[in-house]
């Protein structure tokens, strides 16, 4: 296998990690109260009122304010669904990079940069929306932890450029169409 056909091939591997990622994430959106009871469910019988009694109390508050909206308002889970298509929508966005990387980093690079707002999002909301500072730190870890394949993904594609560049006789390889205005 090729340098370029080996990078390729790595880039496609990271990218559908990511987006199964992304839409899991996404899916798990739309049946929050149901999650949060078996949550809570599975934490009582592994123990965890006694061993984590303050994770425990915020898995209980969650779920009465997700029980107390679905039963009273719950066209505020409304909210949750537009999440929950946010992050499909997002996902989609990645069949570009998968299908041609060079030309499309940028969606890459969006990504990596919607992986830094996570964290200023949760320490500035956190608090505003009184969410415990450990919950806002494994919030902030999702962005943290989404950009590591974005990271892998970008190093390899500006690899997989320089191979590009490379082979192509008389210089760069166009990624655009003539005439865009930074090119003329």
């Amino acid at each position: 296998m090729s340098d370029r056909a080996a990078l390729l091939k790595g880039i496609r591997v990271w990218l559908v990690f990511f987006v199964v990622c992304l839409v899991l994430s996404g899916v798990t959106a739309f049946p929050l109260v149901h999650e949060l009871r078996w949550t809570e469910e599975a934490l009582r019988s592994l123990g965890a009122p006694e061993r984590l009694p303050g994770l425990m109390e915020w898995i209980e508050r969650v779920r009465d304010g997700l029980d107390t909206a679905d039963a009273d308002h719950p066209f505020l889970l409304y909210g949750t669904d537009w999440l929950a298509f946010a992050h499909l929508v997002i996902a989609v966005a990645f069949l570009g990079p998968y299908r041609d990387p060079v030309r499309n980093i940028w969606v890459v690079e969006f990504g990596l940069i919607a992986c830094a707002g996570v964290i200023p999002l949760a320490l500035v909301c956190g608090p505003i929306r009184g969410i415990p500072f450990w919950w806002s730190v494994v919030d902030m870890a999702f962005g943290v932890f989404g950009a590591v394949p974005l990271y892998v993904v970008r190093a390899r594609t500006k690899r997989l450029e320089a191979l590009t560049e490379a082979a192509v006789p008389g210089g760069r390889r166009r990624s655009r169409p003539v005439g865009w205005a930074h090119e003329r």
